[in-house]
């Protein structure tokens, strides 16, 4: 088994080298035509049908899944569910995370379920590439939405959907991006601690209370029209929060009757402050680069802008050096 699944990575690497490379030299005029087309891999849809919604939605999340892993809580519900936000080209960084502080297996006794999101790519060979990946991995969710930035308030939502939908039972959900180094024991042992009950309505991360930002040359830029308030509500950086699961199925609700932003941190504030879930601020959870060292590692939960080398450089050092104290 360990060989066939050696030779199928292998294959999958030398099958997106190829395509980065047709990719470098041309660019595919064909568009990505919808999931009617998608036969090389078995597609599991299931719509969503929440009670208690008496008003016609203003938003609705109406996306049907084109990859799907609809049975990986079905034995057993995890303690943690981790939904990665990444796009078709970093097949390296989802490779890293499965290597590193991702892989499910890390601790005995404690289920993970680690999924990363897309939406889809107007290159079908980019797509075909990420639904072989799936078929060896089987850790990948995609919706029949444009992957693009203005599209990860999308991305994020049916995170939250899946989880409703085919994991409800799990204990905690965390939602990260593919470039963020997680310190995995401190986020299992000192923040949600297992043999604890687990907390219900909980939110946390590093939270933001800040405003909308005015100018059209930010990556951030908020349209008065949009957003006509001068202050948003406190939410936590999209680079890393962890909420407990019964949160997923109220953020999506709820999301069916909030106007759609293309923030998708601030959007979830929104919905969080709609609900009157206030997000608890973390100082683990960094939203920033944060040069390595093993003692300041050890002090935290999240650091952003790792690259794929640096993820296993980092785990390597850190989990070789356990025994040594700061």
């Amino acid at each position: 088994m360990a060989s066939k699944v050696s030779c199928l990575y292998i294959l999958t690497v030398v099958c997106w080298a190829s395509a980065l490379w047709y990719l470098s030299i041309t660019r595919p005029t064909s568009s990505y035509t919808g999931h009617r087309q998608v036969s090389s891999i078995s597609i599991a849809r299931k719509n969503v049908s929440f009670g208690n919604i008496r008003t016609r939605p203003i938003n609705p999340h109406s996306f049907d899944f084109l990859i799907n892993e609809p049975n990986k809580c079905e034995k057993s519900a995890p303690f943690l569910v981790i939904l990665i936000s990444t796009t078709h080209k970093e097949f390296d960084a989802r490779q890293a995370i499965r290597e590193t502080w991702g892989d499910e297996n890390n601790f005995k006794g404690i289920k993970i379920a680690t999924l990363f999101l897309l939406g889809k790519n107007a290159d079908t060979v980019l797509n075909q590439m990420v639904e072989q990946e799936s078929q060896i991995f089987h850790d990948i969710i995609v919706e029949d939405f444009i992957d693009s930035y203005h599209n990860l308030t999308l991305k994020t939502l049916m995170g939250m959907r899946w989880v409703a939908t085919f994991c409800s039972k799990a204990k905690y959900v965390m939602k990260t991006d593919s470039d963020i180094f997680v310190n995995m024991d401190n986020l299992i042992y000192k923040l949600l601690k297992p043999n604890t009950k687990p907390r219900r309505r909980y939110f946390t991360g590093y939270v933001i209370n800040g405003g909308p930002i005015r100018d059209v040359r930010s990556k951030w830029y908020m349209p008065r029209d949009l957003y006509p308030d001068s202050n948003y509500p406190p939410f936590c950086s999209g680079t890393g929060y962890i909420f407990s699961a019964d949160v997923a199925e109220m953020i999506y609700k709820t999301s069916l009757h909030t106007r759609l932003l293309h923030l998708e941190d601030v959007y979830v504030g929104l919905c969080l402050r709609k609900l009157g879930i206030h997000p608890f601020q973390n100082s683990g959870f960094n939203h920033w680069k944060m040069a390595y060292s093993l003692c300041r590692y050890r002090r935290v939960i999240t650091v952003h802008q790792i690259t794929p080398e640096e993820m296993h450089r980092i785990w390597n050092d850190m989990s070789s050096k356990k025994h040594l104290r700061c």
